[in-house]
Order: C-alpha cells, then structure tokens, then sequence
C-alpha cells in the first residue's frame, strides 16, 4: 500500500518538474506530486473501506475517483488566468488533471497505464515544443487566418 503512494508522488512529481523547469509555472514539483498521491491516497482507501466492510456497507470506489475527478477540476480551474485577450494557466490545469488520472491508476493497481500515461503526459508537455518551433519555423508566426487563406485585408 505504501509502494502505491510513493509510486504516485514520484510520477505525478515527475510530471510537476517539466512545469516548474521548462514552462516556469507556480504549479511545479510538489503541486503535482501532491495531486498525484492524493488522488491516490483516496482510491487506496476507498478498496479499503470496499474490502474492510463487505457485506456491511454498499460503497463503489469508483464514486470516490470521480469526486477526486471533480476537485481536481475545482482547483484547476483556480489555476486559469484571463490576461486581457489571453488565457494562461489552461496547461497546467489540465496537467493537474492528468496526474490525478495517473495517481488514481497507481491506486487502482493499474502501475504499467500510470507510467505509460507519465511517459506520454511528458512527451506532450516536453517534446511538443519542439513541434510547435518547427511549425512556427516553416509558416511563421502568421496569423492562423492567413494560413487558411480566410484573410480579407490587403498586405502589400
């Protein structure tokens, strides 16, 4: 039981230190890994109660992941920003979001999809970057108009 916490801490911090390092997002290491392991913390207890007081009390853990589903959108939507005519915060919260996913399948058992999901949160935090730099690189920094060809004023 205690391998499954420390397991989520681990992961979803690992997720937290690509946003405090490379997106320099408040929401960093220890957001994340606390996220993760109480999403965690939560589905391990709930089995519990669900093993502990069979027969005894009807309990579904998965109504326990799906409030963890509903705080963590809570929260998440504490961390978007309105900036003028810009959002900010949108990738961090869904970030927040995906950890808990990962701390909750750590808890269910589920450790290969609680890794593999880590790998690919990395790869689509990290390594889409670098595809957005290429894109940027081969059509510019256009407006997304213009590239559609939906422009209606003249550039000359």
């Amino acid at each position: 039981m205690f391998a499954k916490l420390v397991l989520a801490i681990l992961l979803g911090g690992l997720v937290g230190t690509e946003r405090a390092v490379l997106a320099k997002q408040a929401a960093g290491t220890r957001t994340f890994g606390l996220v993760s392991l109480g999403a965690c913390l939560f589905v391990v207890m709930g089995n519990y109660v669900d093993v502990s007081y069979l027969g005894v009390l009807t309990f579904d853990p998965l109504r326990v992941a799906a409030a963890v589903i509903m705080g963590i959108g809570f929260l998440g939507g504490g961390l978007i920003i309105f900036r003028g005519d810009t959002i900010h915060g949108t990738t961090t919260a869904a970030g927040l979001w995906i950890v808990a996913g990962i701390g909750m399948a750590v808890g269910f058992g589920m450790y290969t999809v609680a890794v593999f999901a880590t790998i690919l949160t990395l790869l689509m935090l990290g390594g889409m970057w670098y595809v957005e730099d290429r894109f940027k690189h081969w059509f510019g920094d256009h407006d997304r108009s213009d590239l559609l060809g939906l422009s209606t004023g003249s550039k000359e």
